[in-house]
């Protein structure tokens, strides 16, 4: 019995909750559950038991968030001990239900962010994943479960290892907050390219949320889909009642709304958090008849970035040039002399001026290419959410850059030549990716139109053999300059329209290039570029500054009825009363986010250079630089503004407004937390000039206030920790910071001895919250004058309430606006 096939067939049951299971067996606050493996296999074995008679097909192994740094040397039971114990009580459960199904290796979240964001390195997760799917594949598991993943990133950590340590399906669910955005930001689309780029066998969503909640996220989730999707929701939402977590769906509810959702599309189907045997039995009974939605190839062109996914195809998408040293004296300084900063805000500049996605090429002969463009990728993508597309023919580069880029990125690129397809296709297959496929191969660049033809059928055919869709290609009808042939542009004209007519593919084309040589170039270029778009060019790499580019590419969408009621035509250009007169357009654009379908972008209203105020509704230098996360230019601008201005006041009327600004985006969606931290990062290097400049002078910055900060006992899960610690720190609070698995007692007796005014509490995990409710009960008899606010993905305003918290924090913002109102 194979579960791909099985999938295929019908709809297929995951089992439900083991946490809160093993709390009602004895399982106490703060033990780690993964240890009952060992200690109490009975026990294990026996859920497994109940979930498989109730009717599910699938069970999980009980090894959730297992992995070398909570089981190691120091500790009781050993890594191997424990996943090779769970899976063997997996199986035997299945053997001793005497019915056929499928044991799934489930893999959980570090707890950690990856670098450049947190502390643990992207290689570093890789081999943590790893060393569990080997163990587990060992023993005999039948699939991998990668569940619960709230950041990209460390999701793309978990695929890689489950397929460089295994050949099992590799199944991925991810937790989506109510707004359907990821702890780091993505959404549905951006999280689907990326994992059907890397090829998962099924994916979706679990925790988190309820099956109602979940509703309306999987709609979008099925839009962008082309593989079967997994939904295992919670029993709803959870609260606290006399020590216990219960949750406000029974059985019965539950089952209806898990059919609703089979009928909707989702192929698998199970539970989590707060769901019993009870639970999976109404919903097998309820669905198992039910005749399954036909799972459709959605044929997007899609690429991604950690936060947005732009479709291709859907209207002309603009790929900004500048990060190229190419006829670019300044930027081949800025390479050599590893000036970071300098790439990075012809980025933001290009993101300020309406591009779509970004070409990244750092090739210089000088420098070590494949160290540079990791270090590129990774910073832009720290700081801005546009796609990359990845421009190198140093192939050992190409590589570095697909395995650490966060999404699904475009590739620049692979021709017709028989050695550069079999280099190339390899790398899409294994990372993903749209490929830019050059028409020329081992004879060069045809002349004629037909010749490009027949090498893009080249392309597609050879893709096809790696397991790569026709849409996953973007042929390149290559644009030769027209002062040395003068047949160059209808040439490229024709193949753009006979591979959208003829082969009903996607193109791209270096505009630029068909004026060179020529004088004043910006005329050729925006008159080409017009002639591409009506022929049915898809992208186009070119410089977004270019004021005669962006009216072309403003003027043809309102022309073809890609812009409803000329609105993005009419907030570029309402303001001026004739061609030349009033302010740029490329400083007034409406930004990344244009035309280009739902999840397709969050820079709309965006403008402006990097360096300048006023462009992101913050107006100085300084608080710009913040804004767009520019640590180098906000240390530079700081030193500049203590010339002639007092310490504090730069600090109250520049960077907290700034800082403010960056958390009210957040709040709202339109920044996501890889902005939000090298923002704080920004910030934090400005403070440090400050504070040195101050201490020279004798000054002294006042603390607004000390707070303490612990996760909770037996979760050692401390991301909302961390982050909350650094936008408090930079809002002038003293943060004690008493680190992850923290026994009640040690919170209460640092509250007492410090007097501290407010604590911040952590949880990731069920079965931690007794420890979070254990220790507000120490802090009201001992502390009783400290306030409370709890935060973590399993808690809801109603939890908190019940637990005698004072505020429950949504996310890091809300925690620093709880202080504001405790502090005064």
């Amino acid at each position: 019995m194979n579960i791909l096939q099985e999938i295929q067939n019908r709809i297929v049951f995951f089992d439900g909750g083991m946490g809160s299971l093993l709390q009602e067996q004895g399982l106490k606050p703060g033990e780690f559950p993964g240890n009952w493996n060992v200690s109490h296999p009975e026990v294990v074995v026996q859920i497994h038991r109940n979930y498989l008679e109730a009717g599910a097909d699938i069970v999980k192994t009980n090894t959730f968030g297992v992995d070398a740094l909570k089981y190691n040397e120091h500790t009781e039971y050993q890594l191997e001990q424990v996943v090779s114990a769970a899976v063997r009580n997996a199986k035997e459960a299945v053997r001793l239900s005497g019915k056929q199904a499928f044991v799934a290796l489930d893999i959980g979240p570090t707890g950690k962010l990856l670098k450049p964001m947190g502390d643990l390195a992207f290689e570093d997760a890789c081999e943590l994943f790893g060393q569990v799917v080997e163990i587990g594949t060992r023993e005999g598991a039948d699939l991998i479960l990668i569940e619960t993943m709230s950041d990209s990133y460390e999701t793309k950590a978990a695929v890689l290892a489950a397929k460089e340590h295994s050949g099992l399906p590799v199944f991925v669910t991810v937790t989506f907050d109510e707004r359907g955005k990821l702890l780091t930001g993505g959404n549905p689309a951006s999280i689907v390219a990326m994992l059907e780029g890397l090829r998962v066998d099924a994916l979706g969503m679990n925790c988190g949320l309820g099956p109602v909640q979940m509703k309306g996220i999987l709609k979008e989730v099925l839009r962008v889909s082309s593989v079967p999707v997994i939904v295992n929701p919670n029993a709803g939402l959870p609260r606290s009642e006399q020590g216990r977590t219960v949750y406000d769906i029974d059985a019965d509810t539950f089952a209806q709304v898990m059919a609703e959702i089979t009928a909707m599309g989702a192929r698998v189907v199970g539970g989590c958090c707060g769901t019993t045997p009870e639970h999976i039995k109404k919903t097998v009974e309820l669905c198992r008849d039910m005749t399954p939605v036909p799972i459709e190839p959605k044929h997007r062109a899609v690429v991604s970035s950690f936060a947005q996914a732009v479709e291709i195809g859907v209207s002309p998408v603009l790929i900004g040039e500048r990060i190229n040293p190419t006829g670019k004296s300044k930027f081949k300084q800025a390479l050599r002399d590893h000036n970071l900063e300098y790439i990075l805000r012809e980025g933001v500049n290009q993101q300020d001026h309406g591009a779509h996605i970004l070409d990244v090429n750092v090739g210089l002969p000088e420098i070590d290419e494949p160290a540079m463009m990791v270090e590129v990728v990774q910073e832009l993508q720290s700081i801005i959410d546009l796609p990359l597309q990845l421009d190198t023919s140093d192939a050992k580069a190409m590589e570095a850059a697909m395995r650490i880029y966060n999404g699904k990125p475009l590739i620049n690129s692979v021709n017709g030549k028989a050695e550069s397809m079999h280099q190339i296709f390899p790398l899409v297959k294994k990372y993903g990716g749209v490929v830019v496929a050059l028409a020329l191969d081992e004879s060069g660049i045809p002349e004629t139109a037909e010749g490009r033809i027949e090498v893009a059928k080249k392309l597609y055919r050879t893709a096809a053999e790696y397991g790569i869709a026709p849409e996953d290609l973007l042929i390149d009808a290559l644009c030769l300059t027209v002062s040395s042939d003068s047949q160059g542009a209808i040439t490229t004209l024709e193949t753009l329209r006979r591979v959208r007519d003829e082969l009903h593919g996607k193109t791209i084309l270096g505009v630029s290039n068909i004026s060179f040589g020529l004088p004043l170039r910006e005329n050729i270029n925006a008159a080409f570029f017009t002639m591409a778009m009506q022929s049915g060019l898809s992208a186009a790499i070119i410089n977004p500054n270019s004021e005669a580019m962006m009216r072309s590419y403003y003027s043809f969408r309102a022309l073809m009825n890609l812009d409803p009621q000329c609105g993005d035509y009419i907030q570029v250009y309402g303001g001026q009363t004739s061609a030349g007169s009033g302010q740029s357009a490329v400083v007034r654009g409406v930004g990344a986010g244009v035309g280009l379908g739902a999840g397709a972008g969050s820079g709309a209203g965006s403008a402006g250079d990097a360096g300048s105020a006023g462009m992101t509704g913050v107006n100085s230098v300084l608080g710009n630089s913040i804004v767009k996360g520019l640590k180098e230019q906000a240390a530079a601008s700081v030193r500049e503004l203590l010339e002639t201005k007092d310490a504090l006041a730069i600090i109250n009327e520049e960077m907290i407004p700034a800082l403010d600004y960056v958390g009210q985006g957040f709040e709202k969606g339109t920044l996501f937390l890889p902005q939000l931290l090298m923002s704080a990062e920004a910030a934090k290097a400005a403070f440090e000039i400050i504070k040195d400049k101050m201490a020279a002078s004798g000054q002294k910055q006042e603390k607004k206030g000390t707070i303490i900060l612990a996760t909770v006992k037996g979760d050692i899960h401390d991301i909302g920790k961390n982050i909350v610690k650094v936008l408090l720190e930079n809002y002038s609070y003293d943060v004690i910071d008493l680190g992850r698995d923290v026994p009640p007692e040690r919170i209460v007796e640092v509250a007492v001895e410090r007097q501290v005014k407010l604590v911040g509490l952590s949880a990731l995990m069920t079965t931690t919250v007794p420890s979070m409710e254990e220790t507000i009960k120490g802090l009201r008899e001992r502390a009783p004058w400290a306030k409370v606010m709890v935060g973590g993905a399993v808690l809801t305003q109603e939890y908190a309430d019940t637990m005698g918290a004072d505020r429950y924090c949504r996310d890091a913002m809300s925690s620093v606006g709880y202080a504001e109102i405790v502090f005064g």
